[in-house]
């Protein structure tokens, strides 16, 4: 299977085929997402939340994403892998904005980045496809917004808001961007998203209608609690499984089991 690119994604928009998507943070992991066939990883500033046990994702730094991004580049044959661009990376300048995105593709091996935002980040999402630093805008719910918005709310319920994110979708195609991430917005909405843009949309908690989907990958596995979004699907539990394993394994230390002969060297 060749490597997934940019053209891919278009292709697969323009023929009407899904695109798969899905985060991870490390070598083991990405490399299982991989072999199971995903088009793209996005490395998420998530991972402040479910890897490093944080409240969100603010703390985040661009050392530690390209850190994570570099594990994942190394374990990826086929997936195309984004990078997240985490809070103040790219705000404070377009200056800033290219240089901590060249650093993905440079230094971790990423093909892509991806920022929140679509009118305040244009100028940036400019610069950065002038630089060949392909661009994922992401608009809705954004989690570096979170004390704007007050929390992790659904985002364009009223008419008037719902006019903002579509014209905010057709800002970040204009500005370049390849591809747009519709959070937590209404099925309705992401749907006229879609169909006005030429460019792929991936959702998460934004319905059916998106050309792609995107979640997280220790939501789907089982391996986060803290709190299960409604549109979320767990697909395993593996936090069972590595629990009833551990639990085993102390057992059988405590009892003398383990290590036996079997284990142990001659």
């Amino acid at each position: 299977m060749p490597k997934i690119t940019i053209q891919d994604f278009l292709r697969k928009k323009t023929e009407g085929r899904k695109i798969s998507m899905l985060t991870a943070y490390d070598f083991p992991f990405a490399q299982i997402v991989d072999e199971a066939g995903v088009d793209s990883i996005l490395v998420g500033d998530s991972l402040g939340m479910v890897v490093q046990g944080l409240d969100n994702t603010l703390p985040v730094t661009m050392d530690e994403m390209i850190y994570h991004t570099r594990l994942v580049t190394r374990a990826v044959k086929n997936a195309m892998v984004i990078g997240d661009m985490p809070f103040m990376s790219y705000q404070t300048s377009v200056e800033d904005a290219v240089r901590n995105a060249g650093r993905f593709l440079k230094e971790a091996g990423a093909s892509a980045i991806k920022l929140e935002g679509g009118r305040e980040v244009a100028d940036q999402i400019r610069a950065m496809t002038r630089s060949d630093i392909p661009v994922m805008a992401h608009i809705g719910l954004t989690p570096q917004s979170i004390h704007r918005m007050g929390g992790y709310k659904v985002q364009g319920k009223t008419e008037g808001a719902a006019a903002r994110l579509l014209e905010e979708a057709h800002i970040a195609e204009d500005a370049g961007a390849f591809s747009l991430l519709l959070e937590a917005i209404p099925m309705e909405l992401s749907k006229k998203i879609t169909e006005e843009l030429s460019i792929p949309t991936i959702g998460i908690g934004a319905g059916p209608f998106c050309d792609g989907q995107v979640l997280v990958l220790h939501d789907v596995i089982g391996m986060f609690e803290r709190f299960v979004p409604k549109f979320v699907k767990r697909y395993a539990n593996l936090k069972e499984s590595a629990l009833k394993a551990v639990r085993d394994y102390r057992e059988e230390v405590e009892k003398g089991i383990f290590p036996s002969e079997d284990t142990s060297f001659k």
